[in-house]
Parts: structure tokens; C-alpha cells; sequence
């Protein structure tokens, strides 16, 4: 199969017995729903992974997914600066669900809200902290503005710093030897 930047879920679900299916999303995001053998790969331990992704790469096509496909298209960026050669989900598993398409879940997993959703929370939870607060104690109303700044700056420049730092909660945390199992699996 050759290489695209991105493929419609229709063209995944063709050719997803010709693909490594690598998941960017937290383990806690995975764990909710994620395509048919699909490894998971989080975004911020993409780096950690080039020599399986590599591997991986020289066998079947990488097709990189994430919930939307923001963090998979930032993911298939670094990876072309590797020279590593992968190709996106357009629409990510919110599209191949809304296609019809089947996510899988394990049994035992507990279900955590996507990322977007996770930042939308926190976002609108501290913009009505501050406005409260400020009611009474007219400087916490910066905390607001200053939420309402991060968004313009995250929608301007494509990245999310509250989206970086609810990554790092527990529940979106990879388990260490999960992480090392999937590299493992990928360099066979």
C-alpha cells in the first residue's frame, strides 16, 4: 500500500489488514475505545518509540490515530522528520465510530473522557472559579482572562499547554510495562 498523508475511515477500514495501527492518545483515551489492533503509542512518548516505529514501519504502513486527528497529524510530523514514513486517520476514532465503524475496549478498562473533552472541563471549570472568586476578590478574575488567553494561543498555534499537563494525571498515565510490551511487539 502506498503512502498518504491521511485516510478517510472508509480507506482505513479496507486496508487496516495492511496497516500498524499506532493510537497517540493517553492509555486512559485508548483504553475507552480505540481501531482493531491498534497499539498505543502516546503522543508525548512518541520520541521514546522511533527505533520500533521504524521497525514497524519497514514491514506495513504506520497509520497513526488519535480522537480527532490533531495529535495523530502531529505525530506523522514527527515521524516524517525521522524519516519515518506514516499516514493519519482524517477525523480520528470520532469519525471511524461515526461511520459505524467498530472501536474496540478491553474488558477491564475503566472509561476515561477524551483529552478535548478533559481540557473543555478544566477550561470552563477555572474561567467560572475565577469569575466567582473575582466576585468577592476582584484579582482572581485574571485567572479568566488568563484561561481565555490560552485558549486563543492553543486554537492560534495548534498546541494545548492544559491539554500537556492533564496528560500527566494518573488515570493518563501509560503503565511502564504496557509501553515497553507495545515497543517490544512493534520490533518483531
Amino acid at each position: 500500500m502506498s503512502t498518504t498523508d491521511a485516510l478517510i475511515p472508509a480507506q482505513a477500514a479496507a486496508r487496516l489488514d495492511d496497516c500498524t495501527v499506532i493510537d497517540v492518545r493517553t492509555p486512559g483515551e485508548y483504553a475507552s475505545g480505540h481501531l482493531p489492533g491498534a497499539h498505543n503509542i502516546p503522543l508525548d512518548h512518541l520520541h521514546t518509540a522511533l527505533p520500533a516505529l521504524r521497525a514497524a514501519a519497514a514491514r506495513s504502513t504506520l497509520l497513526m490515530v488519535c480522537a480527532s486527528g490533531n495529535r495523530s497529524t502531529t505525530a506523522r510530523t514527527e515521524l516524517a522528520a525521522a524519516d519515518i514514513p506514516a499516514t493519519t486517520l482524517t477525523g480520528g476514532t470520532t469519525a471511524w465510530a461515526g461511520e459505524g465503524h467498530t472501536l474496540h475496549r478491553p474488558d477491564d478498562a475503566a472509561a476515561v473522557w477524551p483529552m478535548e473533552r478533559q481540557v473543555r472541563l478544566a477550561a470552563g471549570a477555572l474561567v467560572v472559579l475565577g469569575l466567582t472568586v473575582g466576585a468577592r476578590w476582584r484579582p482572581a478574575r485574571w485567572l479568566s482572562a488568563a484561561i481565555g488567553g490560552g485558549l486563543v494561543f492553543s486554537a492560534a498555534t495548534n498546541t494545548c499547554g492544559l491539554a500537556a499537563a492533564l496528560a500527566k494525571l494518573p488515570h493518563n498515565q501509560p503503565r511502564a510495562t504496557d509501553l515497553h510490551a507495545t515497543l517490544r511487539a512493534l520490533q518483531d
